[in-house]
C-alpha cells in the first residue's frame, strides 16, 4: 500500500502543487476546503485513479468521503480493488 500512497501523493504534488516536496502535502488535508483542488480538477483525479489502478469510479462514488484527501483516496481504493486496509 505504500506505493499506492506515493503514486497518489506524486500525482497531487506534481500536477496541483508543482513541486516535488513531500512537505507540501499532508495525507489528512481536504482537496476542497483547501483550495487545491476544484471540480474540474476532481474529475482528473477519477480519470486518474481509473487508469493507475484499473477502477471504475461510479457517479455514486463521487463523494468527499471516497477522494477528498490522499487518505480517502487511499482507502477508496484499497476498497474498490478488494485489498485489505
Amino acid at each position: 500500500m505504500e506505493a499506492t500512497r506515493n503514486q497518489v501523493r506524486q500525482y497531487i504534488l506534481q500536477n496541483y502543487l508543482f513541486t516535488e516536496d513531500e512537505s507540501a502535502l499532508s495525507d489528512e488535508v481536504s482537496f476542497l476546503d483547501s483550495g487545491l483542488i476544484d471540480s474540474t480538477g476532481m474529475m482528473e483525479v477519477i480519470f486518474f485513479l481509473e487508469e493507475a489502478f484499473s477502477i471504475k469510479v461510479e457517479d455514486e462514488e463521487m463523494v468527499p468521503e471516497n477522494l477528498d484527501s490522499v487518505n480517502n483516496l487511499l482507502h477508496y481504493i484499497q476498497k474498490k480493488s478488494g485489498k485489505a486496509a
